[in-house]
C-alpha cells in the first residue's frame, strides 16, 4: 500500500474517532471561559454514555470527581450557557439539570438529587420534526435557588436511530451560587435512575408518524 493510501486511511479513523460533539466550554452573561475551564474533563474521548445503569450518565467518563477543576462563581438568575466543539447534529433533546453539593462540588460525585431546570425539545409539524441542533445553549438560573455549590449539568439525548440503544452526550459544571432564595426544588430525581427503556421519549421513531414527544426525566423546576 503506497503511502498516501496509509495516511489516508489513518485520518478517516481520527475522524471518525472524533466524529461525535461535547460541551467542552462553559459561559456566564457575555463571559466565555477556556475549554474545560469550571468544567469536568471527561476521559473518553467524546463518546456517548449508553447504559441506563451507569454512574458516568451523571457527568460523563473521567467525571465523577473534579478536583481539578474550578469553581465559576455566579448569581441565581444569572445566564449560563454550554458551547461545543462542533454543532449537535443527533436529533433529540436537551436538557439542564442542577445538583447541591452537601459540601464542596470538587468532592461531589452527583450521587445525590438533581432537578430539571430548562428542556429544549422539538418542534412538531405535520409528523415532521425540527430539533434544536446548535453550537451553544443558553439559559437563566432559577432566580430562587439555595445559594451553595452545584454541579450543572447538560444532557444530549440523542434519538436519531430507532430500534438502536439511544446515546447520552453529557458534560457537567461546577459553580457556586450566590444571591439565591430559600425554594426547595422539586421534583427531584437520581442518576442513574431518572430515565427508564419504557419512557416514550426514550424509544420514540422520530421518523414515522411522529405527532407529539414526551421529554424523558422531571419536570422542569420553575420558582
Amino acid at each position: 500500500m503506497k503511502v498516501s493510501a496509509i495516511l489516508a486511511a489513518l485520518t478517516l479513523g481520527v475522524a471518525d474517532v472524533s466524529a461525535h460533539y461535547i460541551f467542552q466550554q462553559f459561559g456566564v452573561g457575555s463571559t466565555k471561559f477556556a475549554v474545560y475551564e469550571h468544567i469536568r474533563k471527561n476521559s473518553n474521548q467524546n463518546s456517548p454514555v449508553t447504559s441506563l445503569s451507569d454512574n458516568n450518565l451523571r457527568c460523563n467518563v473521567g467525571g465523577a470527581s473534579g478536583g481539578s477543576t474550578t469553581v465559576a462563581s455566579v448569581k441565581a438568575g444569572d445566564s449560563v450557557t454550554f458551547y461545543l466543539d462542533q454543532a449537535v447534529y443527533h436529533q433529540g433533546p436537551i436538557s439542564l439539570y442542577l445538583s447541591k453539593a452537601p459540601g464542596s462540588v470538587k468532592d461531589y460525585d452527583g450521587s445525590g438529587d438533581w432537578f430539571k431546570i430548562y428542556d429544549w425539545g422539538p418542534t412538531i409539524n405535520g409528523g415532521q420534526s425540527s430539533w434544536p441542533m446548535r453550537s451553544s445553549y443558553q439559559a437563566n438560573l432559577p432566580r430562587c435557588i439555595p445559594n451553595g455549590e452545584y454541579l450543572l449539568r447538560i444532557q444530549s439525548l440523542a434519538i436519531h436511530n430507532p430500534g438502536s440503544t439511544p446515546q447520552f452526550y453529557i458534560s457537567c459544571a461546577q459553580i457556586n451560587v450566590s444571591g439565591g432564595g430559600s425554594s426547595n426544588p422539586s421534583p427531584t430525581v437520581k442518576i442513574p435512575g431518572a430515565f427508564k427503556a419504557t419512557d416514550p421519549g426514550y424509544t420514540a421513531n422520530i421518523y414515522n408518524n411522529f405527532q407529539s414527544y414526551t421529554i424523558p426525566g422531571p419536570k422542569v423546576f420553575s420558582c
